[in-house]
């Protein structure tokens, strides 16, 4: 039987700008990721899709172009936006790893859609070993109405996911 430490893992940890997601790098970094190992991380960020706003979008009449309530700037400017927070995320991820891991191997992918099915689809392409992802510890009544992507993956994957959760902390103790 092979020493798990000495085996090629690779380990996929989804990222977004959240805390949540970041403490989950750095624990999977001090906790899963092993020193001097084989270990693979992927970092995944995905971008949300386009909104699509058919409805306000053509709208407009020819006598009246003000009417149109998004233009290609606009657009071009929401594109940029999310391509910025991407970079953002992932620049911030890197450094991470290489403050913690400096000879862990890591890549990068940014995907855009859904981030339960990118995630899932993701899992799949990489032939993932883990799957690990923060939490953002919505309550029953969040999670009924704005679904849960950890809960999501954990239930369509075909690998192990590890959710890890951000300690709660007390605003009032020091």
């Amino acid at each position: 039987m092979t020493d798990v430490a000495e085996s090629e893992r690779r380990i996929l940890v989804a990222v977004d700008e959240g805390e949540e997601s970041m403490h989950a790098l750095s624990w999977c970094l001090k906790n899963v990721a092993g020193q001097n190992s084989k270990d693979t991380l992927v970092l995944l960020h995905a971008k949300p899709p386009r909104a699509v706003f058919t409805a306000l979008d053509g709208t407009g009449r020819r006598e009246d172009p003000s009417a149109y309530l998004f233009s290609s700037d606009i657009l071009a400017a929401t594109e940029k936006y999310g391509a910025d927070v991407a970079d953002c995320v992932m620049e911030k991820a890197r450094k991470m790893c290489k403050d913690l891991q400096p000879d862990l191997k890591a890549e990068t992918k940014v995907e855009s859609g859904d981030p339960r099915d990118v995630i899932c689809q993701m899992v799949e392409r990489v032939r993932a070993d883990v799957l690990v992802m923060g939490s953002h510890g919505y309550g029953v009544i969040k999670r009924a109405f704005l679904g849960s992507v950890s809960n999501h993956c954990a239930q369509n994957v075909k690998c192990p996911v590890l959710i890890v959760k951000k300690p709660k902390t007390n605003a009032g103790s020091k």
